[in-house]
This record gives structure tokens, C-alpha cells and sequence, in this order.
């Protein structure tokens, strides 16, 4: 449709939700008793509009002002005033928060302890059984304004997405350029899995440029006509700007809380713009999405256990100037992507399958010099100091009894040593998973774990009979050959070596280190605990991994002091990819 057929249609749209809406229907009454204005942000109800205006740094002051009557976009205007004067740059008009759900089942893998939650899992893919996709729809029947801390909050209710239902939420934060905007929604079905976009609809007049990094680190701009059909776009930092003559408006999710765990972080394009998002709007719109599928062989989705407030989430940060300048600040809120140096300390990660000593081994085998991995880059991009590597994880030979092993050990060794400097430490390990440190279930691997040695260290994970634990073998001197539990314990000993549950109590360590944890091997001062990842994901929590702080409890509560180490256990990483 051209602009100004958009426009009729528009407004022929207003005019059937305007004759549907039943005569008696008026704008709710605002309840502002939660609210105290030394919160710092400034709250006025005048008839049909309800503005908050706050200070946001500087001279200059954020100002949102919603329309409260029923049928009307929500976001009458969102802009910035100079506190001094009396000037106000609008940066958007006449649009409305949208919310979208996919809503699909959880179901756990075959062969799961009964005693174990369906929701904690990830060997998962709702995508593959049927979901649906809803759009949110805002009953505008009550509006609560509170304040906490140097924050205020307006609740406006009902909205409901398909099977869920709750309130819209939007949150401004005196200091701060940002508008938060969640809904804040529960359901009742059992076994549900979502996914979640946001963003922002509008009825009339339409952002016409936007601007983005790219995946190779270049800004984009792009004139958008508003009929625009959607367009997912892959960009860095999930951050998509809206800019206009007086301003600019950048969209980003939550950072650390918007993936859910995958085996790949391939750059699934998480934002969009344009209309018709979903199939479920005619609109021109502009925000966040979640992809439904790629990233491994299993996509698991968000929990959504019955009668938990999921809050599904987004951030729009007020900008005086470019696009540039608006990416600027929001990476402000993000150190820059970046792990912040602490003083004393150095930024270690584990659990990464790069597959570094097989690819060695194959570029060796072609002849020419062995480039250097993109991820190298990237982890000093993102302020890692030390990386502990999971070697042999589906790639290589980790059972073979020497041969193959000790070749594809030594590349490890050497490759870790190339690529190494002063700035970054590759650890040589392996996530080994040898029958040797566990207790099996029935029918069941005894769970997987990592191991650390302060030196390479040569083993087997096999031992023949009459074979010795050790022999010195050219070229790689000390060679150790495990046949037994005792055989790894002291390995572990004589090396100095730490050995802890990769994943505990989720994927294939589902049981443990709950099932083995009176057992000796559990108790010796070389196993170090557990490892941590935001896994299961579950939009309801106010922590991430409750899975592994729960444990860290429970593990001080047997008697030992146990330690968790981050890990991340995705395959591969290139620098298009998004963390």
C-alpha cells in the first residue's frame, strides 16, 4: 500500500476499534497511592494522559506521555526536554508496545528420573511439535503507578497474549535514558515453552530510518518506506536504532537474559522492522525477536511453568543525537559487551568445544601455515583473560588407547601454546566423561565431567592388563593410562589436577553430583564442584541459574567446601556470532 492509503486504512481501523468499544467505556481512573515523588521521576494524570517526565543525566530530561484513552496508541509521545527550558525534541508519536508469544509444549527426554522436574531440561526443541504465535492485546481497565528506589512504575492492565494474561509494565529511572517495557504475564497450562518478540506498532506516522552494526562491525543506515515488509536483521549488540532529525530511539533486549541456552551462538537475527511481523499485524513496527529454530540440534526455549509471572522484556534508550551517539550510551549499559577488569583478578571461562586440535591436525595434513581462529579475537574482544577449553567432544578419538589419543593430545598442547599470549591464556582440557568419576543410573552414563592440570599431562582413558599406569613414551615423555576410578584418583594427585560435574543437573548429568556426593572421589580436595550456566532459562527468576546456586548451596550443606566455575559449552564460535 502506498503512505497514504496506509494512512486511511489507519484511521479506518480507529474508527471500527472507536464504534466497537462500548459507549460507556472511559479511561480508567489512575491509582498513584504506591507512588512517592522523591522517587525523582514526575507523575501527572490530566484527564486522558498520564506523563512522567525524569531527569536522565545532564541538562536534559526524558518525557513519555500515555494516552489512556481505549483504542488509541498507548505512547502518545516519547521525546527529551531540556530542563532549563521549555523545548521538547519528540522523538516517536502514536505508537503502541506490542508483545508477541510463541507458545509451544515442554516435554522431557526419554528416560527421565520421575523425581525430576519436566522443566528442567534442555534436550528440547518445541519447534518441532506444534505452537502458536499471539500478539498482546491491552484491556486498558486500571492503571497503578508506584515508585521504588530512584524508579517509577506504570502498571496498566489487562493484557493478555493467547493463554497468558497480566499487566503491561513500564518502568523509567531517574539518572538513566531509558524506558522499560515489560509484560508481565502467567498462564495456568502446564508444559509450556515461549518465545518471546517486542517492539514497538504504529498507526500513523512511521520511524523512516534506522540504523545498526552489522555482524562484520560496520554501521548500517537504511531509508524504510512504511509499508516496508518485515525484516529480520542480524546485527551486533541485539541493538536496532530508530533515527529521526531531533533524535534517536535504540531498541535492545535484556542483555544477559534474553538467550536462552543453545549448542551454538550463530547470529539468528534479533531484531526487526517493518510490517506485517509474525503474519499477526498490518503495521509498521520496529523491535526485538527470538528465533524459533537453528543454533544446534536442540532449541529449548523459555519455561513458562503455570502461575509464574514471566516478564517479557525491552529497553528504549532516549538519545539527543545520531545513531552513532545513541549505540554509544546503550553499550554503556553493557560495559561494551565487554567483562569489566577487577583489580586483582583475571576473567576466566570454561566449557568451550572448539575442536582446536583436530582442525590443527587437518590444516597440518593439507600443508601451509595454521591461521589464527576468529575466537582468539573475540574472547580479547570481550575482555577474557583465560579460556578453558572441552576438547574431543564429538571430534577426535578420546577413547583410543594411544595412537590417535597422544597425536591429537599434543596438537591440543601445541595449538593452546600458538595462540596464547600476554593478553590471553588458552587451558588445554576436555570434557571426558569417562565411566571412571560417576555412578550410573541404571542403563545410564555415570554424567559428564571437566578436568584442569596446572601442565599438559598425557593420558589415556583406557589401560590394558599388565599395562603400567605410567611409562615414559617418545616423544611425549610421561605417558598415564586410567583403567579404574583409583587409576583417575591418582592421576588427579600425582598431577595437582581438578576435576568437577560439567552441566550438573540438566543434560547428561541430570543426577549428578547428587548421587555420588558421599563418595570418596566427590570428597577429595581435587573435585572442585560444579560449573555454572544460566540453564534451564525460566523469564520468571530474578536470578539467572538457579539451577547451580541452588546447588552451591546444597553442596556447602554436605560438609565440603565446593566451588562453581562459569561455563559456557556452545561448539564453535566466529566473530559474526552473538554472545
Amino acid at each position: 500500500m502506498t503512505s497514504s492509503s496506509g494512512w486511511i486504512s489507519t484511521m479506518a481501523l480507529l474508527w471500527i476499534v472507536g464504534i466497537m468499544t462500548p459507549l460507556a467505556a472511559q479511561e480508567p481512573s489512575v491509582d498513584l497511592a504506591g507512588y512517592r515523588a522523591d522517587c525523582g521521576v514526575t507523575v501527572r494524570w490530566e484527564d486522558d494522559r498520564l506523563a512522567l517526565s525524569w531527569p536522565m543525566g545532564g541538562d536534559q530530561a526524558g518525557q513519555l506521555v500515555l494516552d489512556l484513552r481505549p483504542g488509541w496508541p498507548l505512547f502518545r509521545t516519547m521525546g527529551i526536554r531540556h530542563q532549563a527550558g521549555e523545548s521538547l525534541w519528540t522523538l516517536l508519536r502514536g505508537a503502541h508496545p506490542m508483545t508477541y508469544l510463541l507458545v509451544g509444549t515442554r516435554q522431557a527426554p526419554p528416560g527421565r528420573p520421575p523425581e525430576m522436574s519436566v522443566f528442567n531440561v534442555f534436550f528440547d526443541s518445541p519447534v518441532t511439535r506444534p505452537f502458536q504465535s499471539y500478539a498482546s492485546k491491552l484491556d486498558l481497565k486500571r492503571v497503578r503507578v508506584t515508585s521504588r528506589g530512584h524508579r517509577a512504575t506504570v502498571a496498566l492492565g489487562e493484557v493478555t497474549i493467547g493463554p497468558f494474561t497480566g499487566d503491561l509494565e513500564i518502568t523509567v529511572y531517574r539518572g538513566a535514558p531509558l524506558v522499560h517495557v515489560e509484560a508481565v504475564v502467567h498462564t495456568s497450562e502446564d508444559r509450556r515453552a515461549i518465545l518471546y518478540d517486542a517492539g514497538l506498532i504504529f498507526t500513523a506516522t512511521t520511524p523512516s530510518r534506522f540504523a545498526w552494526v552489522d555482524p562484520e562491525g560496520k554501521l548500517c543506515r537504511e531509508r524504510v518506506p512504511g509499508d516496508e515488509a518485515v525484516r529480520p536483521v542480524a546485527v551486533r549488540h541485539r541493538l536496532l536504532v530508530s533515527e529521526t532529525a531531533t533524535g534517536s530511539v535504540a531498541c535492545f533486549p535484556p542483555p544477559h537474559q534474553f538467550f536462552f541456552p543453545r549448542d551454538r551462538t550463530d547470529n539468528l537475527r534479533t531484531v526487526w522492522f517493518g510490517a506485517g511481523h509474525r503474519g499477526l499485524d498490518l503495521h509498521f513496527g520496529f523491535g526485538i525477536r527470538q528465533a524459533e529454530a537453528g543454533g544446534g540440534s536442540f532449541v529449548p526455549w523459555f519455561n513458562a511453568p503455570p502461575d509464574t509471572d514471566q516478564r517479557l522484556g525491552v529497553f528504549y534508550l532516549l538519545s539527543s543525537g545520531n545513531a552513532e551517539e545513541a549505540i554509544e550510551q546503550s553499550l554503556r549499559f553493557t560495559h561494551g559487551d565487554r567483562f569489566p577488569k577487577l583489580a586483582g583478578y583475571h576473567t576466566m571461562t570454561s566449557h568451550w568445544h572448539m575442536a582446536t586440535a583436530v582442525a590443527a591436525l587437518q590444516q597440518k595434513a593439507k600443508g601451509g601455515n595454521r591461521s589464527t581462529p576468529d575466537f582468539v579475537g573475540m574472547f580479547k574482544d570481550m575482555g577474557v583473560e583465560m579460556v578453558h577449553l572441552a576438547e574431543f567432544h564429538g571430534d577426535g578419538h578420546p577413547q583410543d588407547p594411544g595412537p590417535l589419543r597422544l597425536t591429537e593430545m599434543q596438537a591440543m598442547f601445541d595449538e593452546c601454546r600458538r595462540l596464547s599470549d600476554d593478553t590471553l591464556l588458552l587451558i588445554p582440557g576436555e570434557e571426558a566423561n569417562a565411566p571412571y568419576l560417576g555412578l550410573p543410573r541404571p542403563g545410564k552414563h555415570p554424567g559428564h565431567w571437566m578436568y584442569l592440570f596446572p601442565r599438559p599431562v598425557y593420558w589415556t582413558m583406557k589401560r590394558a592388563a599388565g599395562q603400567p599406569f605410567v611409562e615414559e613414551k617418545s616423544p611425549y615423555g610421561q605417558v598415564y593410562h586410567v583403567g579404574n576410578r583409583a587409576d583417575m584418583m591418582n592421576l588427579l594427585e600425582q598431577e595437582g589436577g581438578l576435576a568437577w560435574s560439567a552441566h550438573p543437573r540438566i543434560k547428561a548429568s541430570s543426577w549428578t553430583p547428587d548421587l555420588f556426593h558421599r563418595e570418596d572421589f566427590y570428597l577429595s580436595d581435587h573435585w572442585l564442584g560444579g560449573a555454572w550456566k544460566a540453564m534451564p532459562a525460566d523469564l520468571s527468576h530474578d536470578r539467572l541459574g538457579r539451577r547451580v546456586l541452588d546447588l552451591l548451596d546444597d553442596m556447602a550443606n554436605w560438609g565440603q567446601k565446593k566451588y562453581v566455575l562459569g561455563e559456557v559449552d556452545v561448539f564453535k564460535l566466529d566473530h559474526t556470532h552473538e554472545l
